[in-house]
């Protein structure tokens, strides 16, 4: 792949940006940890194939594909991410006993800041044959290195909003030449946005491996739920789950009449980063709700309390025991968050307005009513006090649920069919 004169200048200004920032970066909270192998002061280990899953979400889809991954040589895995929660989901569950008896062999690490030098020498030194970049992930100082070694790259699950499309087709003529070998969207839209970025040969669509790995976490809760010996029997519970910086004064509004209408309900409270849970602490004792930290839970709740979840990995079992469930990013401009989770937990989820980046799940499921759309907190709250009058059956909940998405499966074993094509063509 060769570059014209000012595309070459353009990535000397971006090197240079990126060594201006880089002191700066450093100082980031959420990115000092792995700081170090960001930089490549810790090297990332050679493979075969390296996925990059920037963060949470594309942490579990990256789950999806090595464990349904079929390969007829051993193969060495390198999967990355930008964040801290993505790199623990990741290590946490890929740290077991060998998979595919043992043909692969998966490593995990921090995903390199984007500086052209770093990433040439990364790519040099890990070599993979095929690069999967899961969902969004557009960097140009991978894409031109992995170009240079004759990696073959995929985006899978590929998915690209028109805002975000019309800030790359600011310079077309130079991801033209950073195109990957193929592209598999989620939609036909996203297709589409894919096509007039990097042109249409290559780009196809797929069914979203969210499917798929949604299918496999149903359950009605069972026995083994720890969070019941927290969580009083009699008491109604409710989740408010993944809520976001933009709208906790809607959130705030929500359980402040909630409760007030209902004092007997315990809420589980789930911001959906967690350097605002100090600001949540503060606006509790404001308002004179009682709250624990989850992390400091070991007796059961009074009735009248908030669960300020300050931990990692309960929102499922927490959405298995809820009478109803709100799932943020939804009461402001910001997209969404997943609610199929709660949907297959048994509870048929409460969104705001707003649910862009999940569009493509189809406004069936709405139509199905298996969906919930309010069109501000007032309405969120009419609807969770609806389900604690009367709470839908889970069962009949599940088993909808399940209908629908079985409809949908099929991307994972899709990807991983491209995915060996190209190491076995390699």
């Amino acid at each position: 792949m060769s570059l014209n004169a000012t595309q070459k200048l353009a990535f000397r200004l971006y090197n240079l940006s990126w060594s201006c920032a880089l002191p700066w970066l450093r100082r980031n909270h959420r990115l000092a940890e792995g700081f170090r192998q960001r930089t490549l002061k810790t090297g990332l280990p050679a493979a075969n194939l390296w996925i990059q899953a920037a963060s949470v979400g594309e942490a579990y889809l990256a789950l999806e594909l090595i464990r349904s991954l079929r390969t007829a040589k051993p193969i060495k895995i390198l999967v990355t991410s930008n964040t801290s929660q993505g790199m623990e989901i990741l290590t946490r569950n890929l740290s077991g006993p060998q998979l595919n008896n043992g043909r692969i062999q998966p490593q995990v690490g921090y995903f390199p800041f984007d500086k052209p030098a770093i990433m040439q020498t990364a790519v040099a030194n890990i070599h993979p044959k095929v690069m999967v970049l899961l969902e969004t992930e557009i960097w140009p100082g991978l894409l031109r290195s992995l170009k240079r070694y004759r990696c073959k790259i995929l985006i899978v699950n590929g998915r690209i909003t028109e805002k975000s499309l019309k800030r790359y087709l600011l310079w077309p003529s130079l991801w033209q030449k950073l195109r990957p070998d193929e592209v598999l969207a989620i939609t036909h839209a996203d297709a589409q946005r894919f096509s007039r970025l990097f042109g249409k040969a290559g780009v196809g669509v797929m069914s979203n491996i969210k499917f798929d790995r949604i299918a496999g976490v149903t359950s009605c809760g069972g026995d083994k739920n720890k969070l019941k010996a927290i969580l009083p029997a009699d008491n109604p519970f409710i989740v408010l789950a993944s809520v976001r910086q933009e709208e906790e004064i809607p959130v705030k509004n929500i359980i402040q009449n909630v409760l007030r209408i209902r004092q007997e309900t315990v809420v589980g409270l789930f911001p959906r980063h967690m350097h605002r849970i100090p600001y949540w602490q503060k606006m509790l004792r404001q308002t004179g709700i009682g709250y624990t930290l989850r992390s400091k839970t070991e007796r059961r709740i009074s009735a009248g309390n908030v669960i300020l979840w300050d931990t990692f990995g309960e929102l499922l079992p927490a959405y298995r025991l809820a009478e109803s469930a709100f799932v943020g990013g939804s009461l402001a401009p910001l997209g969404g968050q997943n609610f199929l989770e709660a949907l297959v937990s048994g509870v048929i989820p409460i969104i705001g307005p707003w649910w862009d980046n999940f569009a493509w799940v189809g406004q069936e499921i709405i139509e199905s009513g298996l969906l919930r759309v309010a069109g501000d907190w007032k309405q969120v709250v009419e609807l969770l006090l609806k389900d604690l009058a009367n709470p839908p059956s889970r069962k009949d909940v599940i088993n909808a649920a399940l209908q629908f998405i079985e409809a949908r499966r099929g991307g994972t074993e899709e990807a991983c069919r491209r995915i060996v094509a190209c190491l076995e063509s390699s």
